[in-house]
């Protein structure tokens, strides 16, 4: 029998991660009971900001081991802008699970939901639906802790991009375009890059070409890093998958989400060939902890795909079939007017979207 007992690593963090994350533990208690034989078991883990002032420990390694051993993890936001490392960067053990977890895949679903404000004059707004792609574990974030200052004069931070780190983002986004073509959309993977300029980057879209020869039946396409700043707001619903180094993934990801609403509207999850972890895109708003405002749009839109890639891991129809309702019930909530948030002109919070799914569920 396969298994349907899953256990999920919770870290709530710092600010509103904690405030979205209980949202969407209220709402995946009343969805999954909803699923023969599907159970969810939380182990709730310290680790953020406020814990490593309070212990001199950002992310216990303790806390570590059973997030590695969890079937997947559920992560709010952590960090906080006056507590930080001595060396001035913040707290950030996201990052860490990332790099030790090799969950190389950061994936940043960018998709209007109906009756949510338009941001693009342009009616075809309402068709945005694409990915973008980050490859989590090298690129420039591969400097993070190494960079060198020489005295007070230079500061030095080194790019890598390796032939194996490349070839399995760009698997894995060929991949994708082939699970989505198959609901519709277009089966396109466009390689982002600054080629023309930088070696790294010219090897990074020689790997693609390469990767795309073994995908013959999906389009693949190449576009400078500035170009798509560009053509994300002039454009956007001509793209399907992006796939591209950490860094240029970081900002693009932040564009994407301001075109449909804010990162209150990004959900993401950051997927290894063996652990994923699932987090809304945005941080932990301090100017709005504490009051409830949070939009948990991007948390719930998160576990929805961690349900859906737990069932798509261990071939639990179940998980997959509750990841859809949960999707299918924030799409009905916007769609139908229950809810405005904040960031619509509004005055819904996080507990009355929460409710709100939960009704729609």
């Amino acid at each position: 029998m396969k298994n349907s007992a899953f256990r999920i690593a919770v870290l709530p963090g710092d600010g509103i991660g904690v405030e979205v994350m209980d949202a969407a533990l209220a709402v995946l208690d009343a969805l999954v009971p909803r699923f023969a034989s599907l159970k969810l078991d939380y182990d709730r883990l310290p680790g953020g900001a406020h814990h490593y002032r309070a212990t001199g420990t950002a992310f216990p390694e303790d806390s570590f081991a059973r997030a590695a051993g969890a079937d997947a993890i559920l992560f709010g936001a952590m960090g906080w802008p006056d507590i930080r490392y001595p060396d001035g960067t913040e707290i950030a053990p996201q990052l860490d699970l990332r790099e030790r977890l090799g969950l190389y895949a950061g994936v940043r679903p960018i998709r209007a939901l109906a009756g949510t404000n338009p941001v693009l004059a342009d009616p075809r707004w309402s068709s945005i639906d694409l990915v973008i792609l980050r490859e989590s574990t090298e690129g420039m974030f591969a400097s993070r802790g190494k960079g060198i200052v020489t005295g007070d004069s230079e500061a030095r931070d080194t790019q890598v991009i390796t032939r194996a780190g490349s070839e399995r983002l760009f698997d894995f986004a060929f991949r994708m375009a082939e699970r989505r073509r198959e609901r519709g959309r277009p089966g396109l993977v466009t390689c982002v890059d600054k080629s023309n300029v930088f070696r790294s980057f010219a090897f990074f879209r020689r790997i693609f070409h390469e990767r795309a020869a073994k995908f013959p039946a999906l389009q693949a396409r190449d576009h400078y890093i500035d170009a798509m700043a560009l053509d994300l707001v002039r454009r956007p619903w001509d793209f399907d998958v992006i796939a591209t180094e950490n860094l240029f993934g970081d900002i693009l990801s932040d564009l994407g989400a301001g075109l449909v609403g804010g990162m209150g509207f990004a959900p993401s999850a950051d997927i290894g060939d063996d652990h994923a972890m699932f987090q809304p895109s945005h941080g932990t708003a301090p100017d709005i902890a504490g009051q409830g405002k949070a939009n948990p749009t991007a948390m719930l839109l998160s576990a929805a795909m961690m349900l859906d890639w737990l069932g798509a891991r261990h071939g639990v129809d179940g998980a997959v079939a509750a990841g859809r309702a949960l999707d299918g019930a924030v799409a009905r909530v916007f769609a139908g007017g229950r809810v405005r948030t904040p960031e619509m002109g509004g005055s819904d919070g996080t507990g009355a979207v929460a409710r709100a799914v939960i009704a729609a569920l």
